[in-house]
């Protein structure tokens, strides 16, 4: 029989799966594109996906179900909002999988995965904002005229002595 085969178990148990699956949903559904590697990036597909379906629907059971998945209130309003407009014509394929290599460490295949229609700015703009607020703002410094300056001649070097010219004096 093969029930329950149906996802990849990347040997670990259910609940660590499902919150690092969890997770992953966060990060791409809030910067819309992540790099992690090939096998991940493929079963998050299915993930990702189901989350936009239910934002289409967009009842109340479906925003306590994805709520209870992604257990953060920013990223379902935005999954509800914004992503379910942009996706309302599209029928599935929210997700586009590209290979994106190996890791030097490991030679673990890589991959990119990232939101059809993405937004460019979206990735790294919450934490653009954060650093933003944290950093202090510049004192303004009052700007004085620049004053102009008169360009110096350069020195002129004087020659050692033996390379002198010796004054023309037959009588001496």
């Amino acid at each position: 029989m093969r029930h329950g085969d149906k996802h990849r178990k990347f040997n670990m148990p259910r609940s660590q799966r499902r919150a690092l699956f969890s997770n992953l949903t966060n990060a791409l559904l809030t910067h819309e594109q992540i790099t992690i590697t090939l096998p991940r990036a493929k079963e998050l597909r299915t993930f990702a996906d189901s989350m936009i379906t239910f934002a289409k629907k967009g009842d109340l059971n479906s925003r306590r179900m994805a709520l209870a998945f992604l257990r953060d209130n920013e990223v379902v309003a935005k999954l509800f909002s914004t992503l379910a407009e942009r996706y309302k014509e599209r029928n599935g394929g929210y997700t586009r999988v590209l290979k994106a290599g190996i890791r030097y460490g490991d030679a673990a295949p890589m991959a990119i995965i990232e939101l059809v229609d993405r937004d460019v700015n979206a990735k790294g703009a919450k934490d653009l904002a954060r650093v933003a607020a944290e950093r202090p703002l510049p004192k303004l410094r009052k700007r004085l005229p620049r004053k102009k300056l008169k360009k110096k001649k350069p020195k002129q070097r004087k020659r050692p002595k033996e390379n002198r010219k010796k004054p023309n004096n037959p009588a001496g």
